[in-house]
């Protein structure tokens, strides 16, 4: 049986596998990357609206950002 934190990382596997399915359709709709950007940020705005304010959702969005770009940033030689 997964422990608690398991099953929260392997429920994030799997939205995230779903959001990027999700993101490979979408380039088959459009070419434009901005329009992409733009409707997934649409999308996480909607997926809170009603039950934070717009600076709020905002601030997660900024929070996150900060989680994830080390995880993208390319590696230096001494691997940092």
């Amino acid at each position: 049986m997964a422990t608690p934190t398991d099953q929260n990382f392997l429920d994030y596997k799997k939205a995230e596998k779903k959001a990027l399915e999700i993101v490979a359709a979408m380039k088959a709709t459009s070419p434009k990357k901005v329009d992409i950007e733009l409707a997934l940020l649409v999308a996480i705005f909607e997926l809170h609206k009603g039950s934070l304010p717009a600076d709020t959702i905002g601030a997660i969005v900024q929070g996150h950002l900060k989680q994830i770009i080390p995880h993208y940033a390319p590696k230096t030689p001494d691997g940092k």
